[in-house]
């Protein structure tokens, strides 16, 4: 009676046991963009064009979406703070500059203490670089009359 089940047991124990033959596949070749790598000065140009726009609104300012043109097969990117922010990178003074502008021309005071807000978190340990920034964009938050986070006490919370 117990025959049969030593017999599966033993034969399911070698099969496990068997030694498998491997195949190994040939090393793959990675396939590389060949599109033109966008300078610094260019992409600094393209988001100030972008927060430049007259025509923008509160959604584009804020989230952005990436929109392909189909009549010509270039894309056209329609981005925003998001984007913005979601790279690995700080803003240059300018683009926050034309950010600010953008707010101020949409009446968005939160979307302004916003952007300063997520550009200090971005500075994240290199202390230098958010006071640099305050600095550098101090006469376009008198002129369009924002405050800085710091001075409305959120820096305490």
């Amino acid at each position: 009676m117990f025959r049969p089940v030593v017999r599966l047991s033993t034969s399911g124990v070698r099969s496990l046991t068997r030694t498998r033959q491997c195949y190994s596949a040939p090393l793959a070749s990675r396939c590389y963009s060949h599109a033109k790598v966008e300078t610094d000065e260019e992409f600094d140009a393209r988001w100030v064009t972008y927060f430049s726009k007259p025509d923008i609104d509160a959604w584009e300012l804020k989230k952005g979406d990436l929109l392909k043109n189909i009549e010509n097969t270039s894309a056209s990117f329609y981005e925003g703070m998001n984007t913005l922010i979601g790279y690995d990178l700080v803003p240059e003074p300018k683009i926050l500059d034309s950010a600010l502008r953008a707010c101020r021309r949409l009446n968005d005071l939160a979307s302004a203490i916003r952007i300063l807000e997520a550009v200090k978190d971005k500075s994240g340990p290199h202390k230098d670089i958010y006071p640099y920034l305050i600095q550098e964009l101090q006469p376009t938050l008198i002129e369009l009359g924002i405050s800085t986070p710091e001075d409305l006490g959120m820096d305490i919370l």
